[in-house]
């Protein structure tokens, strides 16, 4: 290992993240880093000069669990202050190198990116008259060098998410016609920009993102969903205008006749129709969940509320971010550790998706051509007789459909109505 003298930055330790796409390598210094980087083929290697650093850490044994890179190993530099780092390769891939400021629990760190060369998903042809399953894309929030939100007792928000989706995706999978897409299933970062295209590329019918909430202080708690505000719907609108000969697959069904039009009026007036009906359904399906989290848990907003995420700017998706609680809370951080409660927020998501579907079944999907089948929790003050009048069936209809052999029903009991499409 080279070693050098009177280095003023230090490479403190290297941490590798490995993705089903893409590998993160990320190097924490002592100071801003001084580097070059180049990189050279047959073999394939990536060198990094560290400019008058030296290498506190040892890079035995960092890649054992990765397929992208071989070794990560020091070479001799031309200047004797600086160190030289050399990755081999397996493959020639697409390469991003950038530093990052100090931020949280982080210092100052030099991130490297591989990523695979560009692919298409595997996704089944279907014919477009078959039937075919509703596909729900869930994005569980942060992951890899990104923890995200730091608990008070010293949980991570990324732990949490996955945690979450997974029971959510179970849910979902079990429902007769729906899919679930887990955008990450293990503990690596996924970028902004590639989750809604990873759902795209599924063909999402909905994108769910998993978060948990965090303040300055331990005070604020409770569940919330967002949407994507109006604002920053109307800029990405205007983006894909301006763009739609390269873009206009973000526009869905009518995203060939917005390219192909040389009439702009009519592309403006096809767009602005997609983009009102992916804001309205968000915004609906928002409403659904919100009904349903706060059966189990306290809500922080009881309406959903407008931001500019990234997460949430599909034009073609509807879209919402749920915060299923405050971690920076010692209550919600408790709760939200607990295998019970995240099955309890997994459940009451999942109900949502089937309420929000179950009244807009997609065309073609197995669900828009069987009877529509509602859940319905049981409040306090309601009997059977009242849930039958509210769906506008019998009593006997709920019984039967139900398994019930009297009227009693208990509060929290979940009942199901049958109701034609």
């Amino acid at each position: 290992m080279c070693v050098a003298v009177h280095a003023s930055n230090t490479i403190d330790s290297v941490r590798v993240w490995p993705s089903p796409e893409s590998t993160r390598v990320v190097f924490d210094l002592g100071e801003k880093p001084n580097y070059k980087y180049f990189s050279l083929s047959s073999p394939q290697r990536l060198v990094i000069d560290f400019y008058d650093s030296k290498a506190l850490v040892s890079f035995k044994d960092l890649v054992k669990d990765d397929h992208r890179i071989k070794r990560i190993r020091t070479s001799t530099p031309k200047n004797k202050q600086s160190t030289r780092v050399v990755l081999e390769l397996a493959d020639n891939y697409q390469l991003t190198v950038f530093p990052l400021d100090p931020v949280g629990q982080y210092g100052n760190r030099l991130v490297v990116d591989l990523h695979d060369k560009e692919r298409k998903t595997t996704v089944a042809k279907t014919d477009d008259d078959a039937m075919r399953d509703i596909v729900v894309a869930i994005v569980a929030g942060h992951g890899g060098e990104d923890p995200g939100s730091i608990g008070y007792k010293g949980s991570y928000e990324k732990r949490v998410t996955l945690a979450i989706a997974k029971k959510l995706a179970k849910l979902i999978n079990k429902r007769q016609g729906m899919k679930a897409v887990m955008i990450r299933t293990g503990d690596y970062y996924v970028s902004h920009d590639r989750k809604p295209k990873v759902a795209r590329e599924h063909k999402a019918d909905l994108l769910i993102s998993i978060h948990a909430d965090a303040y300055t202080t331990s005070k604020p708690r409770g569940a919330s969903v967002l949407v994507q505000s109006p604002r920053r719907a109307n800029s990405e609108f205007a983006r894909l205008i301006a763009n739609r000969q390269k873009e206009s697959e973000l526009l869905g069904g009518a995203g060939e006749t917005i390219k192909k039009t040389k009439d702009t009026n009519l592309a403006i007036t096809l767009a602005d129709m997609k983009k009102e009906h992916t804001m309205k359904s968000s915004y609906e399906f928002a409403t659904d969940v919100l009904k349903e989290l706060k059966t189990v848990t306290k809500l922080h907003k009881k309406k959903p509320e407008g931001l500019s995420l990234a997460v949430l700017k599909a034009a073609d998706i509807p879209s919402v971010l749920i915060e299923t609680g405050f971690i920076s809370n010692p209550y919600d951080e408790k709760n939200l550790n607990s295998p019970n409660h995240q099955r309890k927020l997994a459940k009451a998501i999942d109900t949502a998706v089937n309420n929000y579907f179950t009244r807009n079944p997609p065309q073609n999907s197995l669900i828009a051509s069987k009877p529509r089948v509602i859940e319905h929790k049981i409040k306090r003050g309601e009997s059977l007789s009242v849930v039958a009048h509210r769906y506008k069936v019998t009593v006997n209809h709920l019984k039967e459909t139900n398994n019930l052999t009297s009227n009693v029903v208990r509060i929290g009991q979940t009942l199901k109505i049958m109701q034609p499409n």
